[in-house]
């Protein structure tokens, strides 16, 4: 990732939940982004099969209520860091059985922003004094958003 691409991803963070990432983090938070957004991406396709269709529109997506919140409130900090640019290099996933509509592919990005705004905020609420989330603290994020999605 370029330096600039850094430099934003470490400023969501702190804007995000006050906290400092490294390119570690960064690494990171793009398999989890992968791995989450295939998720979405995967009952998706499920919730379009049943209704007999051959792409994923956005209402097939499994957002919940909490999710879509954070996704709004990415939105307004976008309007400050600029980061969708990235995101949208970020928010690709394998072949899948059914693709995503055009203007699923669209909302991916920030999807992406809203998990990872979520992200952040999981690390706060699991360990309100964490300033530089370490590996245990990405493993507990990440169990936790295993059993939700």
């Amino acid at each position: 990732m370029p330096v600039f691409g850094v430099a934003k991803f470490e400023r969501f963070f702190r804007l995000a939940a006050e906290l400092d990432v490294d390119k570690d983090d960064l690494k990171r938070f793009s398999d989890f982004v992968e791995h989450k957004l295939y998720d979405l991406l995967l009952m998706g396709q499920a919730k379009a099969s049943a209704n007999l269709r051959d792409l994923v529109e956005p209402y097939d997506l499994p957002i919940t209520k909490g999710l879509q919140e954070n996704i709004h409130e990415f939105r307004k900090m976008d309007d400050e860091i600029e980061l969708k640019p990235i995101l949208d290099r970020l928010a690709t996933y394998p072949p899948l059985d059914r693709a995503p509509s055009e203007e699923t592919q669209t909302q991916l990005p920030e999807i992406v922003g809203g998990l990872g705004l979520v992200l952040a905020k999981i690390f706060k609420i699991t360990d309100p004094e964490v300033k530089n989330p370490q590996s245990e603290h990405w493993e507990r994020a990440m169990r936790i958003f295993d059993e939700l999605m």
